[in-house]
Parts: C-alpha cells; sequence; structure tokens
C-alpha cells in the first residue's frame, strides 16, 4: 500500500473500527501524520498532477464519453465496475425526527466544541456515464488543509475503501489503490463570499449564506442539500455550525427520517430521504447526537437503459469525516 495511504487513513480520527461518532478534532499523532503527508518529502513520487473531477449531483450526470473511452476502449481498457450498493436502513430501527436531531444539536454545542475549521476530508463515489458504454464507479478520498496566511493544499488519492488494496479506477485509467492523483499547494485566497467567507452559526445567516452559494432567491430542499454539500467540500462545521444547519433541516420540506444506516466507513447515523421528483432519491446521514453531516448520497429511482442504469445505482456519495 502506497505510503501516502497510509498516512492519509493514520490521519483519519474516526477510522471505519473505531468508536461510533468519532467527530472529535484531529489528536496530536494524527495531526503529525497528516502535517507529513501534506508538506514532508516524497520520495518516488510520479511527476505531474491531474486535475480533479468536480463531483456534484450536476456534475455526474454529465456524458463522460471520453474518459470512458480511456477506461474502457482498447485491449488494455479496465472492465466496467457497478455502481455500489446503496446504503440500507436498519431494519425496525427507531426514525429520529429532524426536530429532535436540531435539539440535541443546540445542547451540544453549548460550549462551542468542536470549532469550525477551513478545509475538508471527504471520501467519494461517482458514477461516469455514456450513451454507449457501462457505467464505471470512481472513487477518490480528499484532503484540503489551510494554513494561517491563506495558502492551502489539497492532496487527492486514489482509493475505495470498500474495496481495500485492490486496482482502483481514475478518470484515466487503473492505478493501485493509494495512488496519489494529484498534490497541490495554492497560493493565498481570500474572500468575502461563500464558500471562501466564514459560515455563520445563526441559522437565518447561515440560510442567506447557503441561498447566496448557490446564487438563487430562495432554497428549496434540494438546492439545501447541494449547498451543504459545497460547504463541506471546503469547511469542517463546528458543533454550532452543525446545530444551527439542523434547525435548517428541521425546517425544510420533504426530508422524512428513515431509520438508522450504517455508512460506508462504517460510522452509525441517521437517514433523510428527499424524493427528488427527477428520477433520484437522496439521502442525508447525520450524527442525530450532534447533527453532523456524515454523507450525503444520490441514488437512481428508475432504470435509464440509455446510461446502462438500473433503479437503486448510486449516483454519487460523499462521506466527510473531521
Amino acid at each position: 500500500m502506497a505510503d501516502e495511504l497510509h498516512l492519509l487513513r493514520a490521519a483519519d480520527p474516526a477510522p471505519a473500527d473505531g468508536p461510533h461518532f468519532g467527530d472529535g478534532p484531529l489528536d496530536h499523532a494524527a495531526e503529525r501524520h497528516l502535517d507529513h503527508l501534506l508538506h514532508g518529502p516524497r520520495p518516488g513520487r510520479r511527476t505531474g498532477s491531474r486535475p480533479r473531477l468536480v463531483w456534484g449531483l450536476t456534475a455526474v450526470a454529465v456524458v463522460v464519453a471520453t474518459t470512458l473511452a480511456v477506461l474502457l476502449g482498447g485491449s488494455s481498457g479496465a472492465p466496467a465496475v457497478a455502481a455500489p450498493r446503496p446504503l440500507a436502513v436498519r431494519a425496525h430501527s427507531t426514525a429520529v425526527p429532524l426536530a429532535q436531531v436540531a435539539e440535541l444539536a443546540a445542547v451540544a454545542a453549548t460550549d462551542g466544541s468542536p470549532a469550525l475549521r477551513r478545509g475538508t476530508h471527504v471520501q467519494s463515489w461517482s458514477l461516469a456515464m455514456s450513451d454507449d458504454r457501462p457505467p464505471v464507479t470512481l472513487p477518490e478520498e480528499r484532503v484540503v488543509r489551510w494554513r494561517a496566511d491563506g495558502t492551502h493544499t489539497e492532496v487527492v488519492v486514489a482509493t475505495d475503501p470498500d474495496h481495500a488494496g485492490r486496482p482502483v479506477l481514475t478518470d484515466t485509467g487503473r492505478v493501485e489503490d493509494g495512488h496519489v492523483l494529484s498534490r497541490r499547494t495554492f497560493p493565498p485566497m481570500w474572500g468575502d463570499a461563500p464558500p471562501l467567507s466564514t459560515p455563520p452559526h445563526d441559522p437565518a445567516k447561515l440560510r442567506a449564506y447557503l441561498t447566496e452559494l448557490i446564487h438563487g432567491d430562495t432554497l428549496t430542499t434540494s438546492e439545501l442539500l447541494d449547498a451543504t454539500a459545497e460547504v463541506l467540500d471546503n469547511w469542517t462545521l463546528g458543533a454550532r455550525e452543525s446545530a444551527a444547519l439542523a434547525e435548517l433541516l428541521a425546517d425544510a420540506k420533504g426530508l422524512r427520517p428513515a431509520g438508522q444506516v450504517t455508512d460506508r466507513l462504517g460510522r452509525t447515523g441517521q437517514a433523510y430521504v428527499l424524493d427528488a421528483g427527477t428520477g433520484g432519491r437522496r439521502m442525508l446521514v447525520l450524527d442525530p447526537a450532534t447533527g453532523t453531516v456524515l454523507g450525503l448520497e444520490t441514488t437512481f429511482t428508475r432504470d435509464d437503459p440509455a446510461y446502462g442504469v438500473r433503479a437503486g445505482d448510486v449516483m454519487d456519495y460523499r462521506a466527510w469525516m473531521r
């Protein structure tokens, strides 16, 4: 296994075999591993880097014919990989109402810990589709860390926790598990508009922040989920921000509590489902004790033979970590 992948996983304070809801700040050992990964020497690193795919409901719906031609065409092409199975709600589990989650999150946020942190740590699975090739799922792990001077570093690794140690498909072909897709340092960046500006922890101000983020006048439930995902791709919310978001989610229309699930990183959470009405279903996974967003999944609700997908196939899934 690649050294970078080992360091990346060592920096994760909430491994799959760890206690549930392990969403505290990085301990000293994890910070040291992460700092070494981001700033330390890189022996044996392959030269060059590729731009990261932009994940999201809109992005994954785009036809990726060129990518699939590289992946599947010719004698050296990799075989198609089926989409992962959707998260399953645990039978007979209790569905916790969002209003109750908001109340618990408000109590948990009383001391303001953990604090908001700029940067993210996210594992994603995204489906690339074409009208003449089978769909393929592209998994990757991304860590973004910011410094006080406004610079930040991004490390993107090809890895799939569902199939640890096996080759992983990327946008340019098959690579070994843990292969570094890109490692980049960006110059200082400042801004007074979302997502560069700091997310507020007041519910009304957070709603305005998310509305501005999507460049809209109102915020539908689907747009609220889109905006939440974009914020979490840039920030790691603190307890107070998570509590404010939980209050917004509790007021959102169409999000129904479904019960308990175990996410793809082994964490237990509560699932809330939104039927998008456009052939897709969205499932938000929360830590019910703190309101922390653990993941967001989009699945197809009907077959689409033109793209080779069936009802229940996962279109996109992101799992956020501290």
